[in-house]
């Protein structure tokens, strides 16, 4: 289904699950730049409540778009929750995606109930340990490669490799690592290479007192979930969840960045308890 925005803008949309007393979910996909891939999350809930996902606009099936900011984002999910007939909803969003629920959980504080914040980065220097920590999982030949085929057209077979190069060490599991990451690599949408600079560019230059006023401005209550085998360190989410008044903090054992892929009913549980 496609529901048109306010300004023209085409976003494909995917409901599944039934109206019940649980409140309804919105889930926000990460990136900046993909498509929707958390259908596994849909599954994990949608028999208790309303689950909606969506393409961001310029990205997977949605319509294209030169407007790409945060604000722009949040108010995507303001103009879907208001087309979609809901007076509060909960958001759970995945690596940028938990960025992205956050800050419109801060804009949009009547419309929200709960936040839940998955994979997220955090604050503070996350970004050095975990490029040194997906390094450590490649070997030479790998990083190698991949630094050949980063910022260089791309053949569809080298846009595959470059993918899976790029996203095998978010696993814990490295024995299965290699083969989730050419699952998730051989969807057909290209990546939104322009989105994603524009709003990585905009989500860099927030200092992290930037980044704590707006967690502070959360009133909601924010469950951090966080996977032990994550590169992205769980000592930063830490760090951003003690400024949110009403918060939990998750830790997962076993699991990476896709924490609901290698531990799903451990994430069933949380977000069981999420939305009840």
């Amino acid at each position: 289904m496609y529901v048109e925005l306010s300004d023209g803008v085409r976003l494909r949309t995917m409901t599944t699950g039934t109206p019940s007393a649980a409140p309804p979910v919105v889930l926000l996909h990460g990136g900046p730049g993909l498509w929707d891939y958390l259908e596994p999350i849909a599954k994990l809930i949608d028999d208790r409540t309303v689950v909606h996902r969506f393409d961001q606009r310029g990205c997977g099936g949605s319509g294209p778009s030169d407007d790409q900011s945060m604000r722009r984002l949040q108010d995507d999910i303001e103009e879907l929750r208001l087309h979609w007939g809901h007076e509060k909803i909960v958001v759970i969003g995945h690596s940028f995606g938990a960025t992205l629920a956050l800050t419109y959980a801060a804009s949009y504080p009547d419309s929200i109930l709960r936040v839940g914040y998955l994979g997220g980065a955090g604050t503070g220097d996350w970004l050095a340990q975990a490029e040194a920590e997906q390094l450590r999982r490649m070997t030479a030949a790998q990083a190698a490669r991949l630094d050949q085929l980063v910022g260089r057209k791309r053949t569809q077979e080298e846009e595959t490799e470059f993918r899976a190069l790029s996203w095998f060490t978010d696993h814990a599991d490295r024995e299965r690592a290699w083969g989730w990451a050419l699952e998730d690599a051989a969807v057909p949408y290209p990546i939104n290479f322009a989105a994603n600079r524009a709003i990585n560019a905009e989500a860099n230059a927030w200092s992290n007192e930037d980044r704590a006023r707006t967690a502070a401005a959360v009133k909601a209550p924010v469950w951090f979930v966080h996977g032990d085998g994550d590169p992205r360190p769980a000592s930063a989410v830490r760090q951003l969840a003690r400024h949110v008044a009403q918060h939990e903090f998750r830790l997962i054992e076993g699991a990476g960045h896709s924490l609901y892929r290698e531990r799903p009913d451990a994430v069933r549980a949380i977000l069981t308890e999420l939305i009840s």
